[in-house]
């Protein structure tokens, strides 16, 4: 597991969430700077979860699972959304990247299994 990745993504968080409240509501509709606000806060609550997992890493390979899966769904669910949202305020149509999203639903709840495993099986 990579420590230095969680200062990136919590960079990343905040400097997007500012770019969310403050320059792209004049370039996209509402409901694109929503979806792009939630993959802002879905990446802060899962940059938290990373450190989570690498506190307790070396007592559960769960745990390793868990910081794995997050990563993917921080990549997978927050980056797809800003990805959209800057095709949108750019007129680049990454709209196919919609699937995307549930993908990284998918692998944030799946750590959020392994995390829930490594507390069981401490």
């Amino acid at each position: 597991m990579n420590k230095p990745i969680i200062a990136i993504s919590g960079l990343i968080a905040v400097a997007f969430g500012a770019f969310g409240a403050h320059g792209l509501k004049s370039l996209v509709d509402e409901k694109t700077v929503h979806a792009f606000q939630t993959g802002v806060a879905y990446q802060f609550y899962h940059t938290f979860a990373l450190a989570l997992c690498i506190f307790l890493a070396a007592n559960s390979k769960w745990s390793r699972y868990a910081y794995n899966f997050f990563l993917a769904g921080i990549f997978l669910f927050s980056f797809s959304l800003y990805f959209i949202a800057f095709g949108r305020a750019t007129m680049i149509n990454l709209d196919w990247l919609g699937p995307v999203t549930p993908i990284g639903g998918l692998c944030l709840m799946m750590g959020w299994i392994f995390l829930l495993k490594s507390f069981i099986e401490k």
